[in-house]
């Protein structure tokens, strides 16, 4: 399967709204509605796009951490296949580095990183060592990622409807705790970003005006980050590099939005451990490492580039478990919402 112009359009509509009904997409892509729903019934289904809902990892609200695993190489792909199935650990990468694996993790609390995760790694057979680094600060994050793919007034016609048609600022700080009926919304957003009210009462046995209000909260609280990801392999940028880096202290906000002027960055955050700011960038080739070093140099004055880690293959991202080919196999891993209830 190859994905024609016009699909990858769609896909960056929705990277900038993943909840835009087909009605507005057709008035940004000029194409009926119901031509955008098929086209985007295929690409789900064929695995090269999907739209999801996770855990949004901001430090104000909960515990961000990525965690550097290694393993008995003759195990490492059983330790892998147990790693990925453990909810809270939302993305497994296999590394080529001197670590085997990277971990980012998400969970309510430090107690619950070390009860519900680190007592999890000490059981698993064939690992034998982590390090973990906590995110204090999520600058950007890959919900913000584009494709840039859409013409000027394409781009017009999305802010036109109310739409950010480029990464703006952070999600709203979060509108209050919620409680366990609100959090069962989750595992359906998880697996379908674009569920509506009526598709979620209809699994939940609820009214669906009960689930519309619910779903409404949920929404505004902050919890969530709804993302339109793509199988990397069609984006134009197989390779991704995550460097470990220190920023002067004070410089970290300074940092990050120079950071955000390199298309490619799909995550920057500052964090704690050896080094403390962590930045991951999708390329088109490994020859691309080097001038993503030069940009960095040339935007933050006073960077020092630590290490570098080239990904060999993203196993689970953000709960979706991938094939080799890098498209969505359809499984998804997710939070329950109960560990998250009041």
């Amino acid at each position: 399967m190859e994905l024609s112009e016009e699909d990858l359009a769609l896909i960056q509509v929705l990277q900038a709204s993943p909840r835009l009904g087909w009605a507005d997409a057709a008035k940004v892509l000029g194409v009926h509605a119901t031509t955008l729903a098929a086209r985007w019934e295929r690409l789900k289904s064929s695995g090269a796009a999907w739209v999801t809902a996770h855990l949004a990892g901001d430090p104000r609200q909960m515990l961000l951490a990525f965690v550097a695993v290694d393993c008995e190489m003759n195990r490492r792909e059983s330790v892998t296949a147990q790693l990925a199935q453990v909810p809270d650990i939302i993305t497994v990468e296999e590394a080529a580095s001197n670590r085997d694996l990277m971990l980012t993790v998400v969970t309510k609390s430090l107690d619950d990183f070390s009860t519900q995760v680190v007592s999890r790694l000490k059981t698993i057979d064939g690992l034998t060592k982590y390090q973990t680094s906590l995110c204090t600060r999520l600058h950007t994050s890959a919900d913000e990622w584009r494709l840039n793919i859409l013409d000027r007034t394409q781009l017009a016609t999305l802010r036109s409807l109310g739409v950010h048609a480029t990464p703006g600022s952070r999600r709203p700080d979060p509108a209050g705790d919620l409680p366990a009926s609100h959090l069962d919304l989750l595992p359906f957003l998880a697996r379908d970003g674009r569920a509506t009210a009526a598709d979620i009462a209809r699994e939940l046995g609820r009214h669906p005006a009960t689930v519309q209000r619910q779903l409404n909260r949920v929404l505004a609280s902050g919890i969530l980050s709804f993302r339109c990801e793509i199988a990397q392999r069609y984006s134009a940028f197989p390779v991704t590099c995550q460097w470990f880096v220190n920023v002067p202290a004070g410089r970290h906000e300074t940092a990050s939005a120079d950071i955000k002027t390199i298309s490619n960055v799909r995550l920057s955050a500052s964090t704690t451990g050896p080094t403390n700011f962590t930045i991951i960038m999708w390329l088109q080739s490994l020859a691309d490492v080097m001038n993503a070093e030069l940009a960095l140099q040339q935007k933050v004055p006073g960077i020092e580039l630590v290490e570098s880690m080239v990904m060999l293959r993203t196993v689970k991202r953000v709960g979706w478990m991938l094939n080799e080919d890098t498209t969505s196999s359809g499984a998804v891993v997710v939070h329950s919402g109960s560990v998250f209830a009041q």
